[in-house]
């Protein structure tokens, strides 16, 4: 029993210290930071890029979906390319470096509100939502959880 105990414990310590790898097996080398990405698109509208950052909030419905902060106060919502695999719920506060394609894109009205309810926000503050918006968005390959 007590070697039982032991291995659960050091299988448990080995995997909180390690890194979370979602989709395509990406790492960490020359990773830009997140707040970097919108000077280094410049006037691209498309650009392959391998980025760091700290994740604000999760799809609550699948883990499809998370916004990883920038430094103006704005979020960049990451999607997973081709809907392929998805990330924890549970990670926001965390850091994540991703691989892919950044894209600057007008996001329609219906689709900022099914953002908003995969988000968990009341009906009242998704009928808010009547415009639609100019993001950095990002569909990610592979996505790595430290």
């Amino acid at each position: 029993m007590k070697t039982l105990l032991a291995i659960l414990v050091t299988v448990l310590a080995f995997s909180a210290t390690h890194a979370q790898h979602f989709g395509k097996e990406i790492n960490d080398e020359k990773a830009i930071e997140a707040n970097a990405l919108p000077a280094k698109m410049g006037d691209k509208s498309e650009m392959q890029a391998k980025v760091s950052g700290t994740v604000e909030s999760v799809c609550q419905a699948k883990g499809c979906w998370m916004k990883v902060k920038l430094d103006n106060g704005e979020t960049m919502r990451v999607m997973f390319k081709d809907y392929a695999f998805f990330v924890p719920k549970d990670i926001a506060g965390k850091t994540v470096v991703f691989e892919g394609e950044a894209q600057k894109k007008t996001v329609p009205v219906e689709h900022l509100q099914h953002y908003a309810k995969d988000a968990g926000q009341s009906k009242e503050e998704i009928a808010k939502i009547t415009e639609p918006k100019d993001e950095l968005t990002f569909i990610a390959d592979g996505v790595i959880v430290k």
